[in-house]
């Protein structure tokens, strides 16, 4: 098997849950996620079947979300799986929030959550947690391309708000610095991905009642997928590809994928009209 899958990972599975059921359903040890999902977190997960794997660093994560929030409190997770830390009197309104929102797009910087696998000095952020050691985060840059407001509950001081961002944007502490530039704290209740890179939610396939035969079905062949120029190659060129040789054809500069039959074959990288192998892939 090579290729993508769109996988609805449910509520209380880790993405390496979801990882190790399709290898327990496909008996293939090649196989990874693209992006990881919070264990209360839903929605899609691409995933990689085969050789796949290695095409992942070549996918645009652009990603869009659901987000539920709750506001007048803190937990130390920033979701609804931690404790409470810290509660607010304060109520918010929405215009505020609407209001507030506007601050929180284009690029921003934002410190990563305790509780996530973010690695400083070699070692997870929530192992430092679960010990109660305290480390220094750095802020990253992160980019947030829109954020709307879907609902908003005055009485139960709960909102839910779409946000489309770049890859590597933490959501769990979007809400919690919004809530603390109003002046209370924020956690998550829900949060639903609603579209990574091509993949999106309606066309996504639930994890339960999967069969090899399905995951076979529904595979996403890898040149659907990947947004860079197909190059078409003869028969002939297949030993030269699967050899590591380089190819001479008429392409862009920058990276190609090298198919035959609908097939990918590799991904190079062309300039003047020679491909050079990057990644032999069948």
């Amino acid at each position: 098997m090579f290729g993508f899958l769109n996988i609805n990972k449910p509520k209380g599975m880790t993405s390496y849950d979801v990882v190790a059921v399709l290898r327990r359903i496909t008996k293939i040890k090649q196989i990874g996620h693209t992006g990881t999902l919070d264990p209360f977190a839903t929605g899609v997960l691409p995933v990689c079947i085969g050789n796949a794997t290695r095409l992942s660093e070549y996918l645009h994560n652009d990603k869009s979300y659901i987000a539920q929030i709750k506001f007048g409190f803190n937990t130390d997770t920033y979701d609804c799986d931690g404790q409470i830390t810290q509660t607010f009197d304060k109520k918010i309104n929405r215009e505020d929030l609407e209001n507030i929102l506007k601050d929180f797009t284009g690029e921003i910087e934002q410190l990563p959550p305790m509780y996530s696998a973010v690695k400083v000095n070699g070692k997870k952020l929530y192992e430092y947690a679960r010990k109660g050691e305290i480390v220094e985060i750095k802020p990253r840059k992160v980019t947030i391309y829109e954020l709307k407001l879907l609902d908003f509950s005055y009485e139960n001081q709960t909102a839910k708000i779409f946000i489309d961002c770049k890859s590597g944007t933490y959501i769990r502490s979007l809400a919690f610095d919004i809530a603390q530039k109003l002046g209370t704290g924020a956690y998550l209740t829900e949060l639903t991905r609603t579209k990574s890179d091509i993949f999106e939610l309606e066309n996504s396939l639930n994890l339960e009642g999967l069969t090899k035969e399905t995951v076979e079905k529904n595979l996403i062949n890898p040149s659907k997928v990947l947004k860079m120029p197909m190059v078409e190659v003869a028969e002939a060129d297949l030993k030269l590809i699967r050899n590591g040789m380089s190819l001479e054809k008429k392409s862009s500069d920058g990276f190609v994928g090298l198919v035959y039959n609908d097939e990918l074959y590799a991904v190079g990288l062309a300039e003047n009209n020679i491909i050079k192998m990057k990644k032999v892939l069948l």
